[in-house]
């Protein structure tokens, strides 16, 4: 029950293509001058896998040694700070914005606010972590009341699942397996879902859970504290805009709607139709990153997801040198690499593969 809070579980499963190519996709991109086309699967096949490691400078397992890895982990508390007064600074703006500067200026807010979301997720599952602060006490009190509250999220229950999930992606406790398993599937598939997002059906249900959950004994002081910090935002937002009803356009329901969208398509580009594996390549996408997808749904280097799964204690700040460091070391290659994440959701539906 308390999986669907976190914007994740509760999910109908896709339905899996059944086709006899239903692990591959069509050619993906090509390289040099006189290149011929290159085909990179879903789940990249054994053979693509570079056994490269151990090397002077990683593990077997891809985590750096001792002597490196304090510099990766390293935790910069003021960059951190700043990002947790950002959100919070761009939020309050893009509401008082959409309630006085006109109504394109609204659909303009309204929309922003999904990334915005996106990236109160990001800094939740840092503070997750505990990568957020280096100070246990401080980014505990932050990620819960500033972070993870605000952003509907029982942030001591997702720190339990989530654990399991970095544990054994694909394994018995895996949380989160409705929104990776399945692929590819037909288009209708995905797109039915796309809409139940959109409209708010697949937010509802996460809603209505939450608001059950403040009436059992188990699980009432943690919805309540949630639900108590979405009242105090509530007359935060009404004193700033002056206007009642700004809570409910501008953070309400884009959390109901769009961020289930950009959630959706950020889980399986994470690791939809992976596998369950030791070897990190096949549990987690490799996407090349571009500004504008770091914008909408992949703040804080988060798309950097397998670096991420290497070693979860790298925090988010450093994970593109731990990612060039990878690819230096010849783990990560261009073989297991999207070059963007549309053409990765092309190859999770089955026209790609026809």
């Amino acid at each position: 029950m308390w999986s669907t809070l976190v914007g994740r579980g509760g999910e109908d499963e896709p339905a899996r293509y059944t086709g006899s190519r239903a692990n591959t996709r069509r050619p993906a991109h090509s390289r040099g001058n006189n290149d011929s086309i290159v085909t990179i699967a879903l789940v990249p096949h054994t053979e693509e896998l570079a056994e490269v490691l151990p090397s002077e400078r990683l593990l077997a397992n891809g985590m750096a040694i001792p002597e490196l890895r304090s510099s990766f982990r390293h935790i910069e508390n003021w960059r951190n700070a700043r990002a947790v007064a950002m959100v919070w600074c761009w939020t309050a703006l893009l509401a008082y914005a959409g309630v006085h500067w006109g109504v394109v200026v609204a659909v303009a807010a309204f929309i922003l606010m999904g990334p915005m979301h996106a990236r109160f997720a990001i800094l939740m599952h840092e503070a997750a972590h505990r990568l957020l602060f280096s100070n246990k006490k401080v980014n505990d009190f932050v990620g819960k009341w500033l972070i993870a509250y605000p952003a509907f999220v029982p942030i001591s229950i997702y720190r339990r699942s989530h654990v399991a999930h970095h544990r054994e992606e694909f394994g018995p406790e895996e949380p989160d397996m409705a929104f990776y398993r399945g692929y590819p599937c037909e288009p209708r598939d995905l797109r039915r879902r796309l809409v139940r997002d959109a409209l708010g059906i697949s937010g509802y249900k996460n809603f209505a859970a939450l608001v059950r959950a403040a009436f059992k004994p188990s699980s009432r002081r943690i919805a309540s504290s949630i639900l108590g910090e979405q009242l105090v935002m509530f007359f935060l937002f009404w004193l700033l805009t002056g206007a009642w009803w700004s809570y409910v356009v501008f953070w309400w329901l884009p959390w109901m709607t769009q961020w289930r969208v950009l959630n959706r398509l950020r889980a399986i580009a994470e690791h939809g139709g992976m596998s369950k594996s030791r070897d990190r390549r096949l549990t987690t996408h490799n996407v090349r990153q571009h500004w504008l997808a770091r914008f909408w749904f992949v703040p804080y280097n988060t798309g950097w997801h397998l670096a991420h799964h290497v070693d979860m204690g790298v925090p988010w700040h450093n994970l593109p040198a731990y990612h060039r460091e990878l690819q230096r070391s010849g783990y990560v290659t261009d073989q297991i690499t999207f070059n963007n994440y549309f053409e990765l959701w092309r190859a999770a539906v089955a026209p790609a593969l026809r």
